[in-house]
């Protein structure tokens, strides 16, 4: 596929002012040789040599020969083109909130649930060579699973996740912000620690430290991951009608989007919002996508080549077999 997004070496343009300084001179053989022709007395004896030897066909060995330097110029010039290229060395870690919030039955049959068969399938779809962790919080945070290419390990760790009081979010983003430098000390060669990312999965509704911009709490944690160069993706799941039964009474868990936004912000990370399993497989899908493949910029000067050869290669080939002679 011809690619004009950019060029590693654009001076070799300049050759395409010889191209044209070419194309000038044939324009102006071609006329001289006209003018020259009508100095013949016997206009009986031109007729007669000029419909047999013109004809549009005699300037298409010039045309593709011009076209073929045009192409190999383009060639030289190193034209790039973006590709999406699978990661073979990066973190994500997978952090979900396991508070009792998550047993609401606003998203069938309950968030916790929805959350788990979501989860599997980003596990399952993540690019190979993509480590991944897990880390489950509540009223404090758990690492289930350290960074690995092991999915199976990770879905094991997902089957087992359980409901618990109090949701204490920053600590779940320290837990992971800890599993990732851990990892990164272990694998971290030449190269330096490969690239990480926090995957957020929570209603938002934080209540240990009730203040967001505590020392532990998720304001203050995602400004930490900011400085670490560890962008925080949230996903606010559920929806504003939310509510769970605690000694016999319903209580309303709506979820905090404002909250669970503020988090990818400070981190320097996106917000997704799912209000239903089919949202929240989407939207594991998108960052997928987003995390599994980065956009390079690589050499796509082999089909300007190919076809610039081609070109003369025609344009000898009609010289030498209608025209008994090369342009």
């Amino acid at each position: 596929m011809l690619s004009l997004t950019g060029f590693t070496a654009p001076w070799w343009f300049l050759l395409l002012l010889v191209v044209a300084g070419l194309v000038a001179g044939y324009v102006w053989a071609m006329r001289r040789r006209h003018r020259d022709s009508l100095k013949f007395s016997n206009l009986e004896v031109l007729d007669r040599v000029a419909s047999s030897r013109q004809g549009w066909w005699k300037h298409v060995p010039p045309a593709l020969l011009g076209v073929a330097l045009v192409l190999l110029t383009v060639a030289l010039s190193g034209p790039t083109a973006e590709q999406r290229i699978p990661r073979n060395r990066a973190t994500v870690m997978l952090t979900i909130d396991v508070s009792l919030s998550m047993k609401a039955t606003d998203v069938e049959p309950n968030r916790l649930e929805a959350a788990k068969v979501a989860a599997k399938e980003f596990a399952d779809k993540l690019t190979p060579g993509i480590n991944l962790g897990l880390v489950s919080f509540a009223g404090t945070a758990t690492v289930l699973v350290m960074p690995t290419t092991d999915r199976s390990s990770v879905k094991q760790a997902i089957d087992t996740l359980k409901l618990a009081e109090a949701t204490a979010t920053g600590d779940g983003i320290n837990a992971s912000m800890q599993a990732i430098d851990s990892f990164g000390k272990m694998v971290g060669g030449p190269a330096g620690a490969p690239p990480a990312r926090i995957v957020l999965m929570a209603d938002g509704g934080q209540t240990i430290p009730r203040e967001m911009d505590a020392p532990r709490g998720a304001y203050t944690k995602a400004l930490e991951a900011k400085k670490a160069s560890v962008p925080i993706s949230t996903i606010s799941f559920g929806t504003k009608h939310g509510s769970i039964e605690i000694e016999g009474e319903q209580e309303w868990v709506e979820v905090d989007d404002d909250a669970m936004q503020e988090i990818a912000r400070l981190s320097g990370g996106e917000f997704h919002k799912a209000a239903s399993a089919e949202q929240l497989r989407e939207v594991y899908e998108t960052l997928g996508e987003q995390i599994g493949y980065e956009t390079k910029h690589t050499d796509a000067s082999k089909p300007w080549l190919v076809l610039g050869t081609l070109c003369a290669i025609i344009a000898a080939g009609i010289s030498l077999f209608a025209g008994r002679r090369l342009p």
